[in-house]
């Protein structure tokens, strides 16, 4: 029979390889060695992010060492996992610039007493190019070519740079020079982490346990949580916010967020489950979970503030308090929409401002904004507003 302790590990994990070696290591009641890799490729972490940090927390909280590995080597590489062409490789600089706000920043989670923050430069740098040859002996081309990505660029005849197959060896060498227990990491870096167990048992270690945790779905529920797609929550997104966008995601997807972004027990979860089966609005439900999250990254009193804040302009339809004003001088007649957004900081890009205009989300003076190529006259005053949570009064002049 499972124990209530392992139950609570494989809470929302995709897949592990293997549950029963897992089980065995828990145990033993040794302590084991917890690995999860982070390459600093971006200056801020979000909550798609926090999904493997949650796993960390309750294996420490379970008495096991946690290694939170910042991979400043590897990312001066670039993950080549799931990407169709060679990613640009970020400077040293870059890197480390990025690395030093996740340390800040995954300390809203884990212990800073009981977690070892760890760089693989600590001993790639030390390895020569000798060395480095050794390392590349231990895999094949072919086997390479097994990874889903790799194989589809080369039956497209797309590049594929020889550094690129490095990544998934640097990788397991970590492993190797931190003999991990157990692994953590996303669905998509199966092999990476397979490739771990394999060159742990050429060093005579006994092969790590590979634990997978699901790439959290975003704001959309279709796509995964990306900066990119726009469908994300920052850690450090301001209370409101972040609020806000929490309470914006379909009741269903609610669910999902609850299993693996709530520090709740998994039996009152299914308390919650049974009572919103039973008649109470999820909305009230979904509070509790907006609330959980602001305490974690700001403080209950943020969260708290946010509640009253997210009542009163969402519920009741009233504008913020305070509503900064921007003037624009206009050098013609008007400006498109997709440059007013963009100029008062509405959006980051006249990209991102033609995506939320067409996915509905842009309104002006409370009206639905449907034309992307909107050109607003000068010498009009308007609120323009994207999402539910970002406002502007904007004088053309």
């Amino acid at each position: 029979m499972m124990t209530e302790s392992l139950e609570e590990l494989l809470r929302g994990t995709a897949e592990v390889l293997l549950t029963e070696e897992l089980e065995k290591k828990i145990q033993s009641n040794c302590p084991l060695r917890i690995k999860a890799g982070f390459d600093p490729t971006a200056p801020d972490l979000h909550i798609g992010h926090t999904v493997l940090i949650n796993k960390m927390r309750q294996f420490q909280q379970m008495g096991h060492e946690v290694i939170f590995l910042i991979g400043d080597f590897t990312g001066m590489i670039g993950d080549p996992t799931g990407k169709n062409e060679m990613r640009p490789p970020l400077t040293h600089e870059e890197v480390l610039d990025n690395a030093k706000t996740y340390e800040a920043q995954i300390f809203k989670i884990l212990d800073p007493e009981k977690t070892r923050v760890a760089f693989n430069s600590e001993w790639m740098n030390k390895l020569n190019a000798a060395d480095m040859i050794k390392l590349a002996a231990q895999s094949t081309v072919a086997r390479m070519l097994e990874r889903d990505d790799f194989g589809k660029r080369y039956k497209a005849n797309t590049p594929i740079a020889i550094h690129e197959f490095l990544y998934p060896l640097v990788m397991a060498y970590d492993s190797v020079v931190l003999k991990a227990d157990v692994e953590m990491g996303g669905t998509d870096q199966k092999f990476n982490l397979l490739m771990g167990r394999e060159l742990q048992k050429h060093y005579h270690q006994t092969p790590q346990t590979v634990l997978m945790m699901p790439l959290l779905e975003g704001l959309d529920g279709v796509r995964k949580m990306s900066k990119s797609f726009g469908n994300y929550i920052g850690i450090t997104d301001e209370p409101l916010d972040m609020f806000g966008k929490v309470m914006s995601i379909s009741d269903e997807l609610m669910w999902r967020y609850y299993e693996l972004l709530s520090f709740r027990p998994l039996t009152e979860i299914e308390n919650l489950k049974k009572a919103a089966n039973e008649g109470k609005n999820p909305r009230d439900i979904k509070i509790a979970l907006a609330k959980e999250l602001v305490e974690r990254f700001h403080d209950k009193a943020a969260a708290t503030q946010a509640e009253l804040d997210f009542m009163s302009r969402f519920q009741q339809h009233e504008l913020p308090d305070h509503v900064e004003e921007f003037d624009i001088v206009v050098p013609e007649n008007g400006l498109q929409i997709a440059y007013i957004l963009k100029q008062v900081g509405l959006v980051s890009s006249t990209s991102e401002a033609l995506r939320m205009v067409q996915q509905g989300a842009v309104k002006i003076d409370g009206e639905k904004v449907s034309d992307d190529k909107l050109e607003i006259k000068k010498g009009t005053s308007h609120v323009y507003q994207v999402g539910k949570r970002r406002f502007a009064k904007v004088h053309l002049v």
